[in-house]
């Protein structure tokens, strides 16, 4: 009766030629991890300035409804008041539109900047894996080629 090849073996001496090195992994999950907490801090930070900017508004808009909802002597002065409303809201929108276009431009400039210097780390992290992958796997050939001409 024929028996059947152990492949177990050969395909563990197989394995144990090639290793496998996972701090390339662990330093890419490290390096993502770093970013996604820079990225958080900066949306975080326009997330702020932007409630401050809205609550802002929202004072400024509140005093002159106050002084809008004042009694007046004639009735002119009412038309006066709800002009001078209008003007003063239309002021202090573009005042903080203004503001907001800051932020969402401080946004954009943090974020390329994280974008563009995590992929540089990326690409210089990458090529040294490759290299030492390279070179541990030039090691297991010349290795498991030494053995297989030693048998």
């Amino acid at each position: 009766m024929a028996k059947t090849p152990d492949f177990q073996k050969t395909l563990n001496d197989l394995l144990a030629n090639f290793p496998v090195d996972t701090s390339s992994v662990q330093e890419a999950l490290k390096s993502q991890a770093l970013l996604n907490e820079k990225l958080a801090r900066v949306a975080l930070s326009a997330a702020e300035r932007s409630t401050e900017i809205s609550a802002q508004w929202t004072k400024d808009t509140i005093a002159r409804l106050g002084e809008l909802t004042a009694s007046r002597q004639e009735p002119s002065d009412y038309a006066k008041a709800v002009t001078d409303f209008a003007s003063a809201s239309a002021e202090t929108a573009a005042e903080h539109l203004s503001s907001f276009a800051e932020v969402a431009k401080k946004v954009q400039t943090d974020t390329v900047d994280l974008v563009l210097t995590a992929g540089k780390d990326i690409a210089t992290d990458a090529q040294k894996a490759a290299e030492k992958a390279t070179r541990d796997t030039q090691a297991a050939v010349k290795k498991a080629t030494a053995a297989a001409t030693a048998k």
